[in-house]
């Protein structure tokens, strides 16, 4: 990585970013202006990258159609080849990225490494592999149906798993022959520009991966409407997904949308109550809960009411709050203030609205006097028509509701916008897949069963449009064209 001046800065390292990304060099933007990234857990700033204007993307834009003929005619195998050396080289450079994404969103240093770099580098190498038995063509009687690369793609990626969800856009529109363009979050993104070090480095060709940093409502919105852009590829909020697929319609091209989610996790009456419980904590609180899939939403029988609750306190007292650069620290910042203030206002209006307040509540961590904390928190007796049920608050916060039987267990599940995932425990495995097919959602763990990389992830309802990951993820970056003959 060698394009960023890094320097020591308070006892950390800085970051700062000058150039954008664009037909395979390191350019100066048009116009002067930079975001400066802010360290969540101390409100340090650590670094800055460039505020591209509308010139910058359409530069951009220009380059990957430019370079998309070429590329996208690029045997599989060479493709694959791209695939491999990126997930050595993510792999190479995999505690400097746990370090960056650490410092930009807060995130505990075990979970960075495993989940914000690991999984990207195992992502990466998996469509190299899916590459090997694709099959691109197909007879149909008198047709051949042919699967092609759809162009140039437009990539806006959010800040909460910030190269995870980039390698989930970027590895698959590589396998597709795509070209692109990537905006990442404003709040985190010294990591792709780290990406954009290593793919040049690699030896992707001029053009195809091209990186522009700046404002949402500016290039986010430009890329969106622009008229060389083939499809749009959105991580994000629902409000932000409904503005893309918005502007994107008047020029017909392909929108995938990954957006939010309040995602139930259910705990029946035959299951293991005490493991159940104890890994609700983890399924709600993972990346201090600011995940769009996090199991939010627990839900348990009547009778189980105070065996969950003493579970779950229990399990909290031992859940570790504070800097997340520190090993075994289980819960670090959010990842500004902005949202600091949202998850907080959140943890007020239950109690306001009239939940039991188990553990945590307003205010700052004990021992902790700054940075963008709050207290991971739990809530029982939590009703449907409470906020802390509805919406989602993406930071530690677990809504605990109770049900009479198994019915109302799914009929809250579904009693929602969203849609993205959801979890399910049982002493009867075939019980617990019989509820989970009844659940709308994108995915469902069932007996916490782990996530699986290859395995399509999306929503339904206002959770999103489109799957990525695995076979369904590389074919939304396809074509479909039928030759009759």
């Amino acid at each position: 990585m060698h394009e960023y001046h890094k320097k020591k800065h308070l006892g950390s390292i800085m970051y700062d970013r000058k150039h954008l990304y664009i037909d395979g060099a390191w350019t100066s933007p048009k116009t002067e202006g930079k975001i400066e990234v802010v360290n969540p857990a101390n409100e340090e700033i650590i670094g800055s990258v460039p505020v591209a204007r509308e010139r910058d993307l359409d530069a951009a834009v220009k380059a990957a159609r430019k370079a998309f003929p070429a590329w996208s005619s690029t045997s599989v195998a060479e493709r694959a080849d791209i695939l491999n050396r990126l997930s050595a080289s993510i792999k190479d450079n995999s505690e400097e990225l746990a370090t960056i994404i650490t410092s930009e969103v807060g995130t505990p240093i075990e979970y960075s490494r495993m989940a914000m770099v690991g999984t990207p580098r195992v992502v990466s190498r998996s469509y190299a592999k899916i590459l090997e038995g694709y099959t691109w063509e197909q007879e149909i009687r008198n047709s051949l149906i042919v699967k092609e690369p759809i162009g140039v793609v437009a990539m806006i990626t959010p800040w909460n798993f910030p190269l995870h969800q980039i390698i989930g856009k970027v590895a698959p529109a590589i396998a597709a022959g795509c070209t692109m363009v990537l905006k990442p979050s404003k709040e985190a993104p010294l990591n792709a520009f780290a990406l954009a070090d290593m793919l040049h480095e690699i030896g992707v060709p001029k053009g195809v991966f091209n990186l522009v940093s700046g404002h949402g409502r500016e290039i986010g919105e430009a890329m969106s409407r622009h008229g060389g852009v083939d499809m749009v590829s959105f991580t994000g909020s629902t409000n932000a997904g409904v503005r893309v697929a918005e502007l994107a319609a008047p020029t017909v091209k392909r929108v995938t949308l990954e957006l939010g989610g309040k995602s139930a996790n259910i705990i029946l009456d035959d299951a293991d109550i005490p493991r159940a419980a104890s890994s609700a904590i983890h399924a709600c609180f993972g990346n201090s809960g600011q995940e769009c899939s996090a199991l939010t939403r627990l839900l348990i029988p009547e009778n189980s009411r105070q065996e969950v609750i003493d579970v779950i306190s229990a399990k909290i007292e031992k859940y570790s709050v504070g800097d997340p650069r520190v090993e075994g620290n289980k819960c670090g910042p959010m990842v500004s203030r902005k949202q600091q203030e949202s998850v907080t206002s959140y943890i007020r209006s239950g109690i306001e609205q009239g939940a039991t307040l188990v553990s945590g509540g307003e205010g700052l961590p004990e021992g902790i006097d700054r940075g963008f904390y709050v207290k991971p928190t739990i809530f029982a007796d939590v009703t449907p028509e409470m906020d802390i049920f509805r919406e989602e608050i993406f930071g530690p916060v677990l809504s605990i509701t109770s049900y009479s039987d198994e019915e109302e267990a799914i009929e809250l599940a579904n009693d929602s916008e969203y849609g993205l995932s959801g979890g399910v425990w049982s002493g009867d495995e075939q019980r617990a897949i019989g509820v989970a097919r009844r659940i709308r959602t994108g995915q469902v763990s069932v007996n916490g069963g782990l996530f699986n990389v290859t395995a399509p992830f999306g929503g339904y309802k206002k959770s999103g449009l489109g799957r990525e990951l695995g076979v369904h993820g590389l074919e939304e970056f396809l074509e479909i064209k039928s030759i009759q003959r």
